[in-house]
C-alpha cells in the first residue's frame, strides 16, 4: 500500500460547540497521529481492491462504513492490531488497538486548529478549496496551505468523517464529519462546523483521514465515551431530515 503519512499531534485541551443544543465542552485529549494528507483513491483502491481515477484526490463518495472497513483492511495490511470490531452493521471501538482509525471528533478539530482560535488556520483562500475556486471535483491533496502541524486539506476538498455520533436522540446513528468541501461556501468552511450522515450515507464530497493511537481505556477515550452515547440516546425524538445547522 501507498505509505500513509501521518503526523504527531501534541496533547491539549479543544472546546467543542454543538450548535444545534447549544451546548459546549472542554475535551483534555493525548498525543495522537492523524493523517498528513486525506485517505487518497490510490491508497482506498490498494487496500479495498478496486480502481482510482485520480490517484492523488481524496477518496470521495465514502461511507462511513466503508471508511471504518478501510481502517481495519489498512491496519492488516501492515500487521497493527484492527481497531473496530463488526457485528453485522453494529461498529464497536476497541480504544486499546493501536491500527489506524478514525479520529474524535474533538481530536479532528484539535489537528485542524494547530492551535488557532479562529474558524481558519489561514487565510481561506490558502488553506482550503471551496466554492470560491470555482471547482467541480476534489483535488489533488496537498494543494493548498498546510497548517502548523503540518496537516492539509483539513479545511475544503472533501469532508471528512470522525468516530463520533452526531446526535443519538435525534439523529439515531448517524456519524459526524467535518472540514467543508470543495463545492462549500466560507461559512460552511471552518474549524467547529459539524454535519453528519447515516452510516450507509456516501456524497461526492465526503472523504476521510485516518488516525491512530491507542489508549489505556476501555469504551472512551479522546472526548468519546459509549456510556456518554447511551445516555445521549435515551431521549425518544423523531429523526429530522436534513443537516444540522451552521456551526461557529
Amino acid at each position: 500500500m501507498s505509505d500513509i503519512e501521518l503526523a504527531g499531534i501534541p496533547a491539549g485541551t479543544v472546546r467543542l460547540h454543538d450548535a444545534r443544543n447549544g451546548v459546549h465542552r472542554e475535551v483534555e485529549l493525548q498525543e495522537f497521529q492523524l493523517g498528513v494528507f486525506p485517505v487518497t483513491e490510490e491508497q482506498f483502491a490498494e487496500v479495498l481492491g478496486i480502481s482510482a481515477t485520480h490517484p492523488r484526490r481524496p477518496a470521495s463518495d465514502v461511507s462511513w462504513l466503508r471508511a471504518v472497513r478501510f481502517c481495519n483492511a489498512a491496519s492488516e495490511w501492515e500487521g497493527l492490531d484492527p481497531v473496530y470490531r463488526f457485528d453485522g452493521e453494529e461498529v464497536s471501538w476497541d480504544t486499546t488497538a493501536d491500527g489506524y482509525r478514525l479520529p474524535t471528533e474533538a481530536e479532528w478539530e484539535h489537528a485542524c486548529r494547530a492551535g488557532s482560535a479562529g474558524p481558519h488556520y489561514a487565510p481561506l483562500a490558502d488553506a482550503a478549496w471551496t466554492a470560491a475556486d470555482h471547482v467541480t471535483t476534489p483535488q489533488d491533496v496537498g494543494g493548498k496551505l498546510p497548517n502548523l502541524y503540518g496537516v492539509f486539506d483539513t479545511l475544503g476538498n472533501v469532508w471528512e468523517w470522525c468516530w463520533d455520533l452526531l446526535d443519538p436522540a435525534r439523529y439515531d446513528d448517524y456519524r459526524v464529519f467535518r472540514g467543508g468541501g470543495y463545492a462549500d461556501e466560507a461559512w460552511s468552511v471552518r474549524a467547529g462546523v459539524r454535519r453528519g450522515g447515516a452510516p450507509r450515507m456516501h456524497h461526492g464530497d465526503v472523504g476521510m483521514r485516518v488516525a491512530r493511537g491507542g489508549f489505556d481505556t476501555e469504551g472512551e477515550a479522546q472526548g468519546w465515551s459509549a456510556r456518554v452515547d447511551r445516555i445521549r440516546g435515551s431521549v425518544d425524538g423523531p429523526l429530522p431530515s436534513g443537516w444540522t445547522p451552521r456551526g461557529r
